[in-house]
């Protein structure tokens, strides 16, 4: 598979972590599913349709979404059908898609809705660009630009917000102790910096650190640099048991399962059956 990536420069890169294109994939199992990151992403599928996504992986009823898609932030794994055909697509960083959206994050969290019900014809419109594009570059730039476009209309200077920038970061940090602690850095109290989270990032705070803590234990994994009760006291567990738990509950497997059923270059590991 090429998978190609482009990281943004101001003033996109405030909010969007990278733009991507895939190609040439052939997926080994029928279904994937897709691990929880504390973002959102934009997803524009450029070959056959219907999208279909599964509730669980054991289900047979699936969600049809035809043309582009947005996901939102997420506290479990999603398990799609396999996309065949070339897709391109946004990740945006945590807190970074609410300005292009102008929808609470709240409201598509743990959800997976058509782009449509968000920008109307416009989306269908895109797509059909994209698809028209003769490379890989040239479909990096006009994701590029369509943003760029949505934020030059806001005719306004746009930034996250101080505190939502100061908590973020907070919870990067391997050494954070409790959210409380995020509340007295950032001088919001326990339910203001809830209405936050909720509104530009889709999560509430503990269950964004929740999954940031899981994802920079998962970085861990792929790398093989720790391992058991080293790797569980690194990323703040309790113990090994509550490491592993924890990582079923996200992942929806084992460390060692994930290792072996992981799709190289995207966040998504492969389910049989």
């Amino acid at each position: 598979m090429m998978h190609t990536l482009y990281r943004p420069h101001a003033p996109l890169d405030k909010f969007v972590d990278f733009f991507w294109v895939s190609s040439g994939y052939v997926a080994q199992t029928p279904r994937e599913r897709v691990l929880p990151s504390g973002s959102q992403s934009l997803i524009v599928p450029l070959g056959a349709l219907p999208l279909r996504v599964y509730s669980s992986d054991q289900t047979d009823e699936a969600t049809e979404l035809r043309g582009a898609i947005v996901t939102g932030a997420r506290s479990s794994p999603l398990t799609i059908a396999a996309v065949a055909g070339p897709t391109a697509g946004i990740d945006f960083k945590p807190g970074g898609a609410r300005v292009f959206f102008d929808v609470p994050c709240n409201e598509f969290a743990e959800q997976v809705i058509s782009l449509d019900a968000i920008w109307g014809a416009s989306a269908h419109s895109l797509r059909e660009r994209i698809m028209e594009a003769s490379s890989p570059r040239e479909r990096l730039r006009l994701l590029e630009e369509h943003l760029l476009h949505l934020l030059h209309r806001l005719r306004r200077p746009v930034e996250p917000a101080p505190a939502l920038r100061a908590a973020l970061a907070a919870f990067e940090e391997p050494d954070l102790t409790s959210v409380a602690e995020v509340n007295r850095r950032t001088g919001r109290s326990p339910k203001r910096l809830l209405a936050l989270f909720r509104e530009e990032v889709g999560l509430s705070p503990k269950t964004y650190w929740r999954v940031r803590r899981f994802q920079a234990a998962l970085l861990d994994v792929e790398q093989g640099a720790l391992r058991g009760a080293a790797l569980a006291a690194e990323h703040g567990y309790f113990d090994q048991a509550h490491f592993l738990r924890e990582f079923r509950s996200l992942a929806g497997s084992s460390p060692r399962e994930y290792l072996a059923t992981r799709v190289e270059g995207t966040d998504h590991v492969a389910v049989s059956g």
